[in-house]
């Protein structure tokens, strides 16, 4: 996998989704009217960052990573079909802005994956000093029930690398440079722990948590710094209850040979570096009261 793509949601009210991702979070839209609608960044060629979709019931639909190539997306579906992982598609031709090639298959949660190469980019540019609004898509944090199990999935089969350890309960995979980019967190039922966006710097992200302020939106937890990862964070509760992150400063892994994965402890000093996010009681008893996703095991419409 060279990075990830997008993640897929289902809303219960589109209307209202649409208008906090485009009119306060600071993504655009790229394509799409009716029940669907694909929102991007300005700082990144990635055709879309998140899709959101009109549905009777919030779910998410699936998550996309990038490949490197036709052969090594074929080999990858041939690889899974033959383990006899479960298929939603074959690859082929992907009728998604971009396009591209590739299919979709489930995780050993039940949770939709894509994985697709030769994505045709859009139009981009870097980030102003000061231009508050996502740079692109940081990453995607999963609950999972069984975390080893699911960190070896991903490892052996999409060749996700382990970054750091939170004690027991909390992995962090990179496919890029960057120190992750799936984290699989420890929880009672698999479902989608948190989405994160990078903004550019930490004036930036600041400013960006700022307006979330003056929009009504106060931080579930934030603003503070982690310690695996080494990134600063402002988490938020966007439509439907689903956990969004603003971010910046996360650690680069630019040698690989000679990473070494780190164990951090789960204490407050570790979770906050900067004594400054509060103790996050809203946010943690929000993914304590998450029931298991809806889409596990159900193919996306789209």
């Amino acid at each position: 996998m060279t990075h990830l793509r997008y993640v897929a949601l289902a809303t219960e009210n589109l209307r209202s989704a649409a208008a906090f991702y485009e009119g306060i979070w600071g993504l655009y839209r790229v394509a799409g009217d009716g029940d669907v609608l694909f929102l991007g960044t300005v700082g990144s060629p990635e055709p879309y960052v998140i899709r959101l979709r009109q549905a009777d019931e919030r779910r998410t639909d699936l998550i996309a990573f990038g490949g490197t190539d036709a052969a090594a997306v074929d080999a990858l579906a041939a690889r899974l079909g033959t383990d006899g992982v479960s298929l939603a598609s074959e690859p082929g031709s992907l009728q998604l802005p971009g396009g591209g090639y590739g299919f979709r298959f489930f995780d050993p949660d039940g949770r939709l994956v894509e994985v697709s190469c030769d994505v045709a980019g859009k139009p981009y540019r870097a980030l102003e000093p000061g231009e508050s609004v996502p740079r692109k898509l940081s990453h995607v944090v999963v609950s999972s029930p069984d975390v080893p199990a699911l960190k070896a999935f991903y490892e052996r089969y999409l060749g996700l690398r382990l970054s750091d350890w939170l004690e027991d309960r909390m992995c962090f995979l990179r496919c890029s440079t960057d120190h992750h980019n799936l984290a699989i967190v420890q929880g009672p039922v698999a479902g989608l722990n948190h989405v994160s966006f990078e903004l550019r710097d930490v004036d930036e992200y600041m400013r960006g948590t700022g307006r979330l302020f003056r929009h009504g939106h106060q931080p579930l937890w934030g603003p503070g710094r982690h310690s695996a990862g080494d990134n600063v964070y402002s988490y938020f509760a966007g439509p439907d209850k689903v956990v969004v992150e603003y971010t910046t400063a996360l650690e680069q892994v630019t040698d690989e040979e000679a990473w070494v994965p780190r164990v951090w402890p789960i204490t407050p000093d570790y979770a906050d570096r900067w004594g400054t996010a509060g103790p996050g009681e809203d946010l943690f008893a929000l993914w304590h009261r998450a029931p298991a996703d809806r889409g596990l095991w159900t193919p996306a419409a789209l």
